[in-house]
């Protein structure tokens, strides 16, 4: 796909309004992602009681984590791939209704391997969050774009926190029905499973590929490039040095907000001793931060978009991502509750900033395999919690220690920005995309963006 086809894009984000094919797509794609992490992360809160049920060792436990975000590096690449050649309409609605099965079914597993079978099946859900940066870039101008995106996978990013809340208490009203915790768990799956299915329908009734129709009727028109024309964009991604760094940079920064999301509650039970309810609270407010935090990230990757160019939004990129490693380290060290838990908030607000600033630089890469770009970066975000699942299932190794290592980690990645960088020429034509932008948001007038060669 050639984004630069695309017109009409939003140059302003009308939060409380669904009367525009852009803010149906903005509302429709984060809580499609919001209900995706539900599915998701579901089973994360109640680990502690399928930790008993299913007699799994730490070993385990860390398999059975690595293997819910393993596969979504593969899915995130196939799914951008697809949302160039059907749209992300279609791509969300086929994702949705897919992964609402083996959440409902995850109920079934009896032993170890059945169950590690099921999160694996489960992991290919995260492909969507690449649908939702896909579907906000194509939607807003290069004003916004970095909030858009960042706003969208915050907000669904957010059901990180509210799962870890909410499913111990669908778990207690089942408990109500008179059974007990071996079956309760099981059913208190087919919650967020349903929710899937139904948001999977709701996907392909309200949403729209582009402001001005779905990608068959505008490649009918003629208004966008045959799909013909999207062979060779992957490749062309794949071999685009900044693409590998942006992977990098975000598996220290999405990959770590996985990794948290499935570790928090059982650190929280075991290290501090609470219950798992109460753990699950707290573990909660990591994920929370993404009402406002991750937005922040593209706010201000925008903002400095605006005042220093592409190069504005990748050092700002390196300021937060720096910060989120000294946070983590901060935190890895608080033996004390009343302590630990500020220090996990700051931590938290560093790590959705980060990924934020991330996708307020993604869109800018290359605009004509746009799909491509996002899944390979959105991909190293499951690569990168893989690689820190290994830290938590070694036996020799303490949680705490491990967070002191994923700390360091972070504070080396964030030199990678370097790489980072738009030849002259892109960083002029981004500025009139984004001069051109500005004047049309002052005249309320949506961005007819002209069409340019590939890169």
């Amino acid at each position: 796909m050639n984004s630069a086809q695309i017109r009409n894009k939003a140059t302003s984000i009308s939060l409380f309004s669904l009367g525009t094919v852009q803010m149906r797509a903005f509302h429709m794609s984060w809580f499609a992602f919001f209900l995706a992490f539900f599915g998701w992360f579901g089973i994360a809160p109640l680990m502690v009681i399928v930790r008993d049920d299913l007699d799994l060792t730490k070993t385990q436990i860390g398999n059975t984590i690595i293997a819910s975000v393993a596969v979504t590096i593969v899915a995130r690449l196939v799914i951008g791939w697809l949302s160039d050649r059907v749209g992300p309409r279609r791509a969300y609605t086929w994702l949705l209704i897919a992964g609402s099965l083996p959440v409902m079914g995850i109920g079934l597993a009896q032993n170890y391997e059945s169950f590690l079978l099921f999160r694996l099946a489960i992991g290919v859900i995260g492909a969507s969050f690449v649908i939702t940066q896909y579907h906000t870039s194509v939607m807003f101008a290069p004003n916004v774009v970095g909030t858009a995106n960042a706003t969208t996978a915050g907000w669904g990013n957010l059901d990180g926190g509210v799962t870890q809340m909410v499913m111990p208490l669908v778990l207690a009203g089942v408990l109500m029905l008179g059974v007990g915790e071996t079956v309760g768990w099981r059913l208190a799956m087919v919650v967020p499973g349903a929710a899937l299915l139904l948001m999977g329908l709701a996907y392909a009734r309200f949403t729209k590929d582009a402001p001005d129709g779905n990608f068959d009727e505008l490649r009918e028109r003629g208004e966008l490039a045959p799909v013909e024309a999207t062979k060779g964009s992957f490749g062309e991604a794949a071999s685009d040095p900044r693409v590998w760094a942006l992977f990098v940079i975000y598996g220290a920064c999405f990959g770590i907000e996985l990794t948290i999301n499935n570790v928090a509650a059982l650190y929280y039970h075991d290290h501090f001793g609470l219950s798992v309810g109460m753990a699950g609270l707290i573990a909660g407010l990591f994920g929370l931060m993404n009402l406002f935090a991750r937005t922040l990230g593209g706010i201000f990757g925008d903002f400095a978009g605006v005042r220093f160019g592409l190069r504005g939004r990748v050092l700002f990129l390196g300021v937060v991502l720096l910060l989120e490693g000294i946070a983590l380290m901060v935190f890895s060290r608080m033996d004390v509750l009343l302590l630990a838990i500020p220090a996990m908030i700051v931590f938290s607000v560093f790590v959705q900033m980060s990924e934020g600033a991330t996708f307020s630089v993604v869109p800018f890469v290359n605009r004509r395999a746009l799909g491509s770009v996002a899944g390979i970066v959105g991909a190293g975000g499951n690569a990168g919690a893989v690689a820190a699942g290994f830290l938590f299932r070694a036996e020799s190794i303490t949680t705490q220690d491990a967070f002191l290592f994923l700390g360091g980690f972070v504070v080396l990645v964030s030199s990678l920005v370097l790489v980072v960088r738009f030849a002259p020429e892109v960083e002029a034509e981004e500025r009139g995309r984004m001069l051109e932008a500005l004047a049309l948001r002052r005249g309320a007038a949506p961005v007819p963006v002209t069409v340019e060669a590939g890169r």
